[in-house]
């Protein structure tokens, strides 16, 4: 027996999850004043966007992992065709190390290599954003070797989610000097920022699993048949 998930279908599955998932992280911070819910337990803690190891940074480093796994596989593939199977294995490695990031902030410590205020009050993004960079020029070649509609639905979902987590960063990083974390207008920014950020890995995704289909794999699962001995004694009355 198998069971394939058809790709409308996961896609369809993806962004509801990723709509309630963002929605409960906002409605939590819009609620929490107006109710009084508990910032330090509960609900808030368990689904805020702004706070980490919760259901929103497990589901986000979910995401990254299954990323990493399609490219992974998709560099198997690239093995037997003799196309960039170091680039391929090079992002495999990337979003392996995002979707680990997601949960335990290494990023967070390169805030204390350069101490600056304002919008870099994150400094982090300053070392972030030349990887980046540096990154981008060197996958050129590899953007270039790719159809193009798949080369532009990279493109398309890596610019939001670099936009989230990067750009973002700095009017989070400006308000939380100015006036704190610990209020709502922190808290919408962070849910644009987090948003984006899931809003861009799920097409990534989206866009690995059709590149896959065209390689000719599909997702599914798959149970062994029975030993014919077995299977005359389930049809036997």
């Amino acid at each position: 027996m198998q069971i394939t998930i058809p790709r409308a279908r996961l896609r369809v599955a993806l962004f509801a999850v990723m709509a309630i998932v963002a929605s409960a992280g906002l409605a939590v911070e819009v609620l929490r004043p107006i109710v009084g819910l508990k910032r330090r337990s509960g609900v808030v803690p368990l689904l805020s966007l702004s706070y980490e190891q919760n259901v929103p940074t497990w589901y986000t480093s979910s995401l990254l992992l299954a990323c990493s796994l399609c490219l992974a596989v998709i560099a198997v593939g690239a093995r037997r065709a003799g196309g960039f199977v170091k680039h391929w294995w090079i992002l495999s490695a990337a979003f392996l190390y995002i979707s680990l990031d997601e949960v335990v902030e290494l990023h967070e410590e390169a805030s204390s290599w350069i101490e600056l205020g304002g919008a870099f009050y994150y400094s982090w993004v300053i070392p972030a954003a030349a990887v980046v960079a540096v990154f981008a020029v060197v996958y050129l070649r590899f953007l270039g070797h790719l159809p193009r509609p798949t080369r532009n639905r990279f493109l398309l979902s890596g610019g939001i989610y670099v936009t989230g987590a990067l750009a973002m960063e700095l009017p989070l990083g400006y308000w939380a000097e100015q006036a704190g974390s610990n209020n709502l207008g922190y808290a919408l920014i962070d849910f644009v920022e987090e948003s984006m950020e899931m809003l861009g890995v799920n097409l990534f995704l989206l866009a690995l699993v059709d590149h896959l289909a065209v390689q000719g794999w599909t997702i599914g699962f798959s149970q062994a048949a029975p030993e014919p001995q077995a299977a005359a004694a389930e049809r036997a009355p």
